[in-house]
């Protein structure tokens, strides 16, 4: 029983910083870190953006919804905003001409890069 015990008082020391470490950002998903996808001559591209993780108001019914990862696709340029202050993007050329290129900005920082390369992704990203 005293085996028990320790293993389940074990669990709960060692879950108590991840539950700890989210962040809840309401309704304001996009209220962190500017992304910002180029892609000047139309090529298509898929954007994954990984960062800590957040609980967020998905509807009424589900006041705390977890995430940490963001995935979209798209063509030509495109702009968000990550939920929080940290995080890392890689977009990846699918298809198209010309290359693709990600930036990000924080406290005057900006981190870019770029691929026309559909096997070897862009990535930057602010930890």
């Amino acid at each position: 029983m005293r085996a028990l015990a320790g293993v389940l008082i074990l669990i709960a020391v060692s879950t108590a910083p991840v539950a700890s470490a989210q962040v809840h950002v309401g309704r304001n998903v996009e209220g962190g870190l500017p992304w910002s996808v180029a892609a000047p001559q139309g090529a298509s591209w898929s954007l994954v953006c990984r960062f800590a993780p957040v609980t967020y108001e998905a509807s009424r019914f589900d006041p705390r919804h977890w995430t940490n990862r963001i995935a979209t696709t798209g063509t030509g340029a495109a702009r968000g905003r990550l939920p929080h202050q940290d995080g890392r993007c890689t977009v990846t050329k699918t298809g198209g001409a010309g290359p693709v290129g990600i930036a990000m900005v924080k406290a005057g920082e900006v981190q870019a890069a770029g691929t026309n390369d559909p096997a070897r992704p862009a990535a930057v990203g602010f930890l």
